[in-house]
């Protein structure tokens, strides 16, 4: 049998440094036995995928050194790579089910579902959909004919335990009863994961799936697919979760998950790989600097801890010193440096906001300066203002980082809509909005464009950012963001 493992990321938002792990220990396993890694696309959700950030991904990816047998760029025999070119196949798939009456049309409205929802905590049971939602065979004729939208959820058993092997967590038990209905295709045709994930493993001749432990819970669905199918299912093996230094998950909204945004802080590619190889797995001799190609070497599944790994930036400046001062020249340092800092395509799109104010070249430093810096030294007498006290501050820094990680088409253009409702919906005019703004992302309100200077820093370094400056100001405690939260959602 030929090993085969994929990662499949969702091309929703900024390349995350969770699935650059995933694929890191996919790589890994699937190389250390011969074996094929594949990179699939799963953008079955059409509201929020984009083709930018479907770029994105790969190339980041690829800037870590991670490269794959197959995938949408590079072609090969399962294609295609993005679910979204396989929808006939996933309909064909459900109503297969139908047939063998292991799924069902549901046309429950979202308003009766949310009464089962309550009838079943009410009853002490999991909220989750499940109970009476088939029709009679007669009324489902009837309503497809009269075309109402439906789903096809699956049928899941409401008694007994779902057994689940797993390659590092052994036996693992589940009440079916725990088990939703889970839907299977959606009102507008598309699958949704679940359904998609296992067809596409199955055809695409998967072995071994290693994704992270969040998803131990949606196991006995897709074990139940299987048998449903007659396939053989994976070999499963869950990954523990990186988490925050408090132990909390990692998330955005406490450290920086963008791979993007350790590219343009200036760390080294092997240094990212080399620290994500770290987390929860170790080499035989415990050291603790090693390349992608020794990690691959000496890999195995079973050195995998499954206590949270804890994603530490400082730990990981750390490790990348060790690589800038122990395993790259000085020529190559200057290269490397020269690649970064003096990108052409980068240093190009700085003109237009330096040259019409420098006189002299060693002007274009200090006023570029924050442009080319990680994370600014910030004071809160920075962000004093005549007309705005130190909560309105802090809000307008929160509410700016919300509205601009939701942001999905990164521009000036767009950035700036953002911007100008935000101040109008608090009621503030634009420069006392913008103040803040310019001083968390240039150090000063006395620069060029914002809105320029955020559209080439991009939205990693731009939320970065803007965290930072809150983090500055001391943040909000848990009873206050709780309520800033409230206040954001009713704007």
């Amino acid at each position: 049998m030929t090993v085969r493992t994929r990662i499949a990321p969702s091309p929703t938002g900024d390349p995350h440094v969770g699935t650059a792990y995933v694929a890191l220990f996919n790589l890994c396993f699937a190389r250390q036995h011969g074996g094929q890694f594949i990179l699939r696309i799963e953008d079955t959700d059409q509201t929020r995928s984009t083709p930018e950030s479907e770029q994105d991904i790969l190339r980041a990816l690829r800037w870590l050194g991670l490269d794959w047998d197959e995938g949408p760029d590079v072609g090969g025999p399962h294609g295609p790579y993005r679910q979204s070119e396989r929808k006939d196949s996933y309909r064909q798939y459900a109503m297969d089910l139908i047939e063998k009456g292991h799924a069902f049309y549901c046309f429950r409205t979202p308003e009766e579902l949310d009464v089962i929802r309550e009838e079943r905590k009410a009853q002490g049971l999991n909220p989750g959909i499940k109970g009476d939602l088939e029709l009679p065979a007669e009324e489902v004729q009837r309503r497809l004919e009269a075309g109402e939208p439906y789903v096809i959820r699956m049928k899941v058993p409401d008694e007994g335990t779902c057994v689940i092997n797993d390659m590092l967590r052994g036996t693992i038990e589940i009440d079916w009863s725990q088990v939703d209905c889970q839907i299977l295709l959606k009102s507008d045709g598309m699958p949704t994961y679940h359904l998609a994930n296992v067809v596409d493993d199955h055809e695409m001749a998967i072995t071994h799936v290693l994704r992270g432990e969040e998803w131990i819970n949606s196991a006995p669905k897709h074990k139940l697919l299987y048998e449903y199918f007659g396939w053989d299912m994976p070999e499963l093996c869950h990954l523990p979760l990186l988490r925050n230094p408090d132990k909390s998950k990692l998330s955005k909204r406490k450290n920086p998950t963008s791979i993007n945004f350790y590219e343009r802080m200036g760390f080294l590619p092997e240094a990212v790989i080399n620290y994500l190889g770290r987390m929860g797995w170790s080499m035989p001799d415990e050291r603790e600097k090693f390349s992608i190609n020794e990690m691959i070497e000496n890999f195995d599944i079973q050195r995998v801890s499954l206590g949270g790994p804890i994603f530490d930036v400082e730990k990981l400046r750390w490790l990348n010193g060790l690589w800038l001062r122990e395993d790259i020249s000085d020529d190559e340092f200057v290269e490397r440096l020269r690649g970064w800092w003096f990108n052409e395509d980068a240093l190009r799109a700085l003109i237009p906001h330096v040259k019409g104010r420098a006189d002299v070249f060693s002007d274009v430093a200090p006023m570029a300066a924050f442009m080319v810096s990680g994370m600014l030294e910030l004071t809160p007498e920075q962000f004093a203002h005549n007309k705005l006290e130190e909560g309105q501050v802090k809000r307008v820094l929160q509410f700016a980082l919300w509205r601009l990680e939701a942001q999905r088409h990164w521009s000036k253009e767009n950035i700036f809509a953002d911007i100008k409702e935000l101040a109008k919906a608090m009621d503030l005019k634009m420069g006392e909005f913008m103040f803040p703004i310019f001083v968390a992302i240039a150090g000063t309100p006395n620069s060029w464009s914002v809105m320029d200077s955020m559209a080439l820093l991009g939205p990693d370094m731009t939320r970065a950012r803007l965290r930072h400056a809150l983090n500055a100001l001391g943040g909000f405690s848990k009873k206050e963001t709780k309520k800033v939260e409230k206040e954001f959602a009713a704007l």
